[in-house]
């Protein structure tokens, strides 16, 4: 089966074809901002790291951002800086210029201020809008493409349609040679035996325990016990008793076919398959990382209805609940709730979302897309300085 994608130097394809301004700390994001202004069709993606940061965070985050630089969807990338912060523009760009896209630091402290760095970014976006535009989509297989996962506010539908028929999806692009990237630890806490035992080894299996005891130990450090207890008050208003009950159903959204690694947050896969991102169930975090791994399209089942999207992955919204579906019309892409009224099956809901998938990789806009809903968040696992 055929894709029609955008060809990057590294061989990988683009489902998007996107110029960034990629801000390298959060206190340069006012002029990536202003920048952005002088140039609408560009994505800006801001943030509040990138200083301050200690250890693993600070790697996490360094990560985390030249994953989102080297994601396919992205043609080229101007990373702006402000010359002092720790994770620096110059790296950033360097890191990102493996992929041998086109991608420019722009160091305000060194261009003299801001209007002279707003003159020089200007000048290198022109650049890319003159090297991009030209691009053409040309045929690819789908073993090109890299999948994210994503569950949120889930309901009881969640777990008996939109996340299964979500792992039907996912499992035609396994078969067809590509990648599949699903996460978010806290739910997978109580169902992790289960997923362990799809680990295509024993490392694998080991590393994904490893994850979950460290989520747990995160949480009873605050004073909490995670285990047997939900503390999301919309999964209990949808229905959901226990983060083992939510568990059950979000480790679905995976597929059925075997695990063969478990990824550190925004970490890019070596191979092709089956993956687990470790990472938080907070959305606009879970979707960062999804995007750092390089997934260029993310199908996001929701029962109550989460909105969020990605500036840099198109995110395709399934539901199975027939109420969110008519309340979020303008948010919701694929409605499979008759699968939860025994209207169709679970393999017919699992092809209407492959066949979303398809015209979204061709091209077609999703409504988060149409509403320009999304943002950068990273996620933190160690304290600022």
């Amino acid at each position: 089966m055929e894709l029609l994608g955008f060809e990057r130097p590294d061989g990988s394809y683009g489902f998007r074809n996107h110029i960034a301004i990629l801000s390298s700390v959060g206190c340069a994001n006012d002029v990536s901002l202003r920048l952005g202004r002088m140039y609408p069709n560009v994505l800006v993606l801001t943030h509040r790291q990138g200083c301050g940061q200690l250890g693993a965070d600070k790697e996490q985050s360094a990560r985390t951002l030249a994953g989102l630089g080297k994601n396919p969807n992205l043609a080229a990338v101007l990373v702006v800086g402000m010359g002092c912060e720790s994770i620096t523009a110059k790296y950033l760009a360097e890191e990102i210029s493996r992929t041998k896209k086109m991608v420019e630091p722009l160091v305000v402290l060194e261009e003299g201020g801001l209007m002279p760095a707003l003159a020089k970014g200007a000048k290198f976006l022109h650049q890319m809008l003159d090297a991009v535009s030209p691009m053409r989509r040309i045929p690819c297989g789908l073993k090109e493409l890299t999948l994210g996962i994503k569950c949120g506010l889930t309901d009881t539908t969640s777990g008996i349609a939109s996340n299964p028929a979500t792992g039907m999806a996912a499992d035609k692009i396994v078969d067809a040679g590509g990648t599949v990237i699903f996460g978010e630890t806290p739910e997978v806490i109580g169902a992790e035996h289960i997923l362990a035992k799809r680990a295509a080894n024993r490392e694998v299996a080991e590393k994904l325990y490893g994850v979950v005891k460290i989520c747990e130990e995160r949480v009873r450090a605050s004073g909490m016990d995670i285990r047997g207890a939900n503390p999301a008050p919309g999964n209990i208003a949808g229905g959901i008793t226990s983060i083992e009950e939510k568990s059950l159903g979000a480790i679905k959204k995976g597929g059925n076919r075997a695990l063969q690694g478990v990824l550190d947050y925004g970490e890019i896969p070596r191979g092709k398959g089956l993956f687990f991102m470790d990472g938080p169930g907070r959305t606009p975090e879970a979707l960062t990382g999804l995007s750092a791994t390089g997934a260029q399209i993310i199908i996001f089942s929701t029962g109550g209805g989460s909105p969020a999207g990605s500036p840099i992955s198109p995110v395709i919204k399934v539901t199975g609940n027939p109420h969110t579906a008519q309340r979020l019309q303008d948010h919701i892409d694929v409605d499979v709730s008759s699968t939860t009224r025994g209207e169709s099956s679970l393999e017919e809901a699992g092809e209407r979302i492959f066949q979303e998938l398809l015209r979204v990789a061709a091209g077609r806009v999703t409504k988060a897309e149409r509403l320009g809903y999304g943002m950068v968040s990273v996620w933190n696992v160690g304290p600022h300085m």
